[in-house]
């Protein structure tokens, strides 16, 4: 939201708290000022026995010129906001009105400001809820084709191991139709949680089993979507201790570690290497999660920002063969599904390539 003026005061409030020219106050100086010059001319005629044809014609053209500046000074300011209003219902958002004036032409202006602000504010967040949906709904769908298409191809059996894998992407796929059109509620909180105890290791060790078959899908077709094809980096998984649980809601901490690793995959050199490590947090059933990789890293500087949405970075290109920009909204995500937990998420010193620690609080009731 901008910080401008039409930000810093409401609809019709005026500027300070006072408005000293009022239109009405305009209006009835006018017809003072109109009677001031009949009656001034008027005496002038008696005084000077002038004609009061002659003074009657000076106090009209007078007048008009007076209430010709008025007049203009009223329009102008409306033809203008006339224009951007017109540009604003014809998908203009970036148009503003002159906030200069200090009556209640004034006001309207930051009326119509503050309109536009929150209709581009809502624009946005229209585009992105479509691109996280989109973003989202890749993963499930890939590793369904990928299902489908070994069976289909004879490299797979459809016995049941097979069936179970699709029907899980499947459910998935439902859960997130479901589920990420709660992002246009993602700012107010409001998004349940559905938390509960699992075991560490085997459900990584299933994400990280589903972002090589979801890659390994993907390096046949051209998409364009944003998601890696990378074949060559090696995933790697560190549990200690191997009897790790955690008390979140897995499918959004599914959304953390699948965006982290596809991140990650994009960043690293040629055959890299991604870790991923989970420890034990500092109360029962917490989680400490890290991501590692062996790319560039990420600046300093741009620490604070590598979580805000359809941020790429500052690299150019993305490492590797079979990388593409992405869309910027992996990060974000992650973000979002770690603050639902009360948790926290960010880079972290690393001697090389880039480190996100996430910190999940595990049972608040335990903690209190």
């Amino acid at each position: 939201m901008s910080d401008g003026p039409a930000a810093r005061r409401g609809p019709g409030e005026p500027w300070g708290g006072v408005r000293p020219f009022s239109i009405k106050t305009k209006l009835g100086a006018l017809v003072v000022i109109a009677v001031l010059i009949t009656t001034g001319l008027s005496m002038i005629a008696v005084r000077t026995q002038t004609e009061l044809r002659f003074i009657t014609v000076f106090s009209m053209i007078a007048t008009l010129l007076i209430t010709q500046f008025v007049a203009h000074s009223l329009t102008a300011p409306l033809d203008e906001m006339n224009t951007v209003a017109r540009s604003i219902s014809q998908g203009d958002y970036t148009r503003r009105v002159s906030e200069s004036r200090r009556d209640e032409l004034g006001d309207l202006a930051g009326t119509i400001n503050l309109m536009a602000d929150e209709l581009e504010a809502q624009d946005q967040q229209r585009k992105e809820l479509v691109a996280n949906v989109s973003h989202e709904l890749r993963t499930p769908i890939a590793g369904l084709r990928a299902v489908l298409e070994n069976v289909v191809d004879g490299i797979a059996e459809a016995d049941p191991e097979t069936m179970r894998t699709a029907l899980k992407q499947t459910e998935r796929l439902g859960r997130l139709v479901e589920t990420l059109l709660d992002l246009s509620r993602l700012d107010n909180g409001v998004v349940p949680l559905r938390m509960r105890r699992f075991e560490v290791w085997p459900y990584l060790s299933g994400v990280l089993k589903e972002a090589n078959m979801v890659a390994s899908a993907r390096a046949g077709m051209t998409s364009g979507s944003g998601s890696h094809t990378r074949t060559d980096v090696h995933l790697h998984l560190d549990v200690s201790p191997p009897e790790l649980t955690a008390h979140a809601d897995p499918e959004r901490i599914h959304q953390v570690v699948a965006n982290l690793i596809d991140n990650a995959i994009k960043h690293s050199p040629p055959h890299g290497r991604v870790t991923v490590k989970a420890r034990r947090g500092p109360y029962p059933e917490s989680l400490e999660l890290e991501v590692l990789d062996e790319g560039p890293g990420i600046p300093r500087s741009d620490w604070h920002r590598v979580f805000e949405r359809f941020n790429r970075g500052a690299v150019s290109r993305p490492h590797g063969p079979g990388s593409d920009g992405g869309t910027g909204l992996g990060l974000a995500i992650a973000r979002w599904a770690v603050d639902l937990h009360g948790g926290r998420i960010g880079v972290a010193e690393s001697d090389r390539g880039c480190r996100i620690l996430v910190t999940l609080p595990g049972q608040p009731s335990v903690q209190s």
